[in-house]
């Protein structure tokens, strides 16, 4: 029992001691184990928040800079973080560091005081920003007010009418390879684009403006401020700033509706920001504010540049209240009075071909009644001029009673309703083509030149049919300014040429082969202009060139062309080879769009042709070539003044 008992007490002792010996190898495990869990957090640990010190000190670093700096959008990008991280790993601690607090202070979202509400970013596509930001204008898509053509031409037709300004059609004449983005503004707009930098003025209300961009930025901080709870004070400050600003630019527009004290809230919300930006935050969300608030402002840019283009062409080709009210005051006043019609009494005069016989296409009664006027005025035997005035049947009676109540010296003036002939069913006025190409095919950047050319209609085409007893006219289209005697003209000899006009050179038709369809043509021959146009009617008759026109407006429409496009290119087809080239001193062409002509050398021309969306007596005219159009306009005629007309 004994002996039992004792080897019974050593089994016990043994497995007592097995067993200690388990449980501490067991701790031991554990506790290593848990070292090792320690050590793996704690050492991330301690190099994020070395960075974080890196962060920090690289931003209070840059909370004043001396000298601010724009901010590059290119810095933001997923490539550049991509090319830091993948420059990092191969780099010790100390330049991990040092790196990053550089690449902090390129990425300090900073702006320069200088930056305006105005200022839009240029952007390369909707997934992110390219380039940096620049007072530039915003150019957005084209207006085009006819539908798809052919990718290399683009036609551009405006569907009132030309009373006011001529019919104003864009021709495109569009590389086939290279980079569109880059269109000029005048191709993209028009003459808007003229029209805003004659009238360009100096920033006005610059407090408003800077108000605006302060409040930019604030919006811009505020998001990533207020979701750290230990700047719940700085976020209350930025909130209320913000909310302080909206409220006056909810009711100021001007520098003259701000409050009083506006300087000190302006310096209270720079200090706001600058602390702002002193805070280390998150910078995906003040990226992302920043594109959200950029997108907003070039979305608003973009509609204020299409709004702005828009009501300049509604301008320019809508007619003037004023107009229309002269209009009707004339054609109320023709049925009232019994006014005595001269023209009976000069019949003989209408069809004597002996006479000077001058022939205008109008609706617009002071732009006909100013191209008569200037050419009697400087002509040396005004008994010898005859007018035949062609226009509709809504202008009809007030321009007879306008011409019956107005001397022209001894000229005679006969108005004709060109609805009255059976042949012709509506007036067409001389077509406005504004012609844009690329000029050189070599340069890295696509250089584009614009060039206006008017041309004749579908009614100019009946002339031989309505003057039948004429052998030869002048046509003047109403947006002109005679300034020289012209009865040169009726000594021209033309040899076997129909039309005598102002070659445009600058444009040849080999430049316009995409747009003239595949009728066959000299590629070297210049493209003439309307305005001042000597015409052999004889010759006219004998080659049946109102046929030859039908001919190829036919055809033209066969091909798919618009009706009112294939007129213009017809003309330049139809005249082919039978163009006399007047002398270049005879017309100036471009007064309706050109503001770098030399007012001196104007008054060396004959004649001053306003081609263009810029007429003279718009108010959009160029202010210094409207004077010399005004001149020949009795301002001081009742109805004028009644209808408020060129105040």
């Amino acid at each position: 029992m004994k002996g039992g008992s004792v080897n019974g007490v050593g089994m016990s002792t043994i497995t007592t001691t097995t067993t200690t010996t388990t449980k501490r190898r067991w701790r031991g495990f554990v506790i290593a184990v848990l070292g090792l869990v320690f050590l793996s957090m704690l050492v991330p640990l301690v190099f994020l928040l070395g960075f974080h010190n890196a962060f920090h000190s690289s931003l209070s670093g840059s909370a004043f800079p001396s000298q601010q700096h724009t901010l590059s959008l290119d810095d933001f990008t997923i490539g550049a973080y991509e090319s830091h991280y993948s420059n990092n790993n191969t780099k010790d601690q100390h330049d991990q560091t040092r790196h990053i607090e550089d690449l902090m202070g390129r990425l300090t979202p900073t702006l320069p005081k200088e930056y305006v509400g105005t200022q839009v970013p240029e952007r390369s596509d909707h997934s992110g920003i390219k380039g940096s930001f620049t007072k530039a204008p915003v150019q957005v898509l084209q207006l085009k007010g006819s539908p798809g053509h052919p990718v290399d031409v683009d036609i551009q037709k405006a569907s009132s009418e030309r009373h006011n300004a001529n019919v104003n059609n864009t021709v495109l004449i569009q590389p086939s390879n290279g980079d569109e983005s880059e269109v000029p503004c005048e191709l993209r707009f028009g003459s808007y684009c003229l029209w805003r930098r004659e009238y360009k003025e100096a920033m006005i209300d610059s407090m408003v403006k800077k108000l605006k961009d302060r409040l930019f930025l604030a919006r811009a901080y505020f998001p990533s401020i207020a979701k750290l709870p230990v700047q719940d004070k700085l976020s209350k400050e930025l909130r209320q700033n913000i909310q302080d600003f909206e409220r006056m630019l909810s009711e100021a527009t001007t520098d003259a509706d701000l409050p009083p004290h506006v300087e000190d809230k302006l310096v209270k919300m720079e200090a706001t920001i600058a602390r702002a930006k002193s805070v280390p935050v998150d910078c995906n969300n003040v990226d992302k504010k920043f594109r959200q608030l950029l997108d907003l402002t070039e979305d608003e840019a973009n509609f204020h540049t299409k709004q702005s283009a828009f009501l300049y062409q509604l301008a320019v080709q809508t007619m003037p209240k004023s107009l229309h009210c002269l209009s009707m005051r004339l054609t109320v006043e023709h049925f009232h009075t019994s006014s005595v019609d001269l023209e009976d009494s000069l019949t003989e005069k209408f069809v004597d071909p002996e006479l000077y016989h001058y022939v205008i296409f109008s609706n617009n009664i002071l732009a006909s009644s100013v191209a008569i006027n200037s050419t009697v005025l400087h002509a040396k035997e005004s008994k010898k001029l005859v007018f035949h005035v062609l226009t509709d049947g809504q202008n009809f009676y007030a321009m007879k009673l306008w011409f019956s109540s107005n001397t022209f010296k001894k000229a005679a003036i006969q108005v004709l309703n060109i609805e009255e002939y059976s042949m012709i069913s509506d007036l067409s006025l001389p077509e406005e083509f504004r012609v844009t190409f690329q000029t050189a095919h070599k340069l890295p950047k696509m250089h584009y030149k614009t060039e206006y050319i008017s041309l004749f209609s579908h009614s100019h085409y009946f002339l031989p049919e309505i003057f039948k007893t004429l052998d030869k006219i002048v046509v003047l289209d109403d947006d002109v300014v005679v300034q020289q005697d012209l009865s040169a003209l009726w000594r021209l000899n033309m040899g076997k040429m129909v039309n005598g006009a102002s070659e445009h050179c600058a444009v040849r038709l080999g430049q316009l082969e995409h747009y003239l369809g595949r009728i066959y043509f000299n590629q070297n021959s210049c493209a003439w202009m309307s305005g001042l146009n000597v015409i052999n009617l004889a010759r006219w008759r004998e080659l049946n060139l109102s046929q030859k026109f039908r001919r190829i407006v036919q055809q033209l429409n066969m091909e798919g062309r618009l009706h009112e496009a294939a007129a213009s290119r017809a003309s330049l087809l139809t005249f082919q080879d039978l163009v006399y080239p007047l002398d270049d001193t005879w017309v100036l062409s471009g007064l309706g769009h050109e503001y770098g002509l030399d007012i001196h050398s104007v008054k060396d021309f004959a004649v001053l042709h306003y081609n263009g969306n810029m007429k003279p007596w718009l108010e959009l005219g160029i202010p210094k070539y409207r004077s010399l159009w005004l001149k020949f306009l009795n301002r001081e005629d009742q109805f004028l003044s009644d209808c408020n007309v060129i105040p």
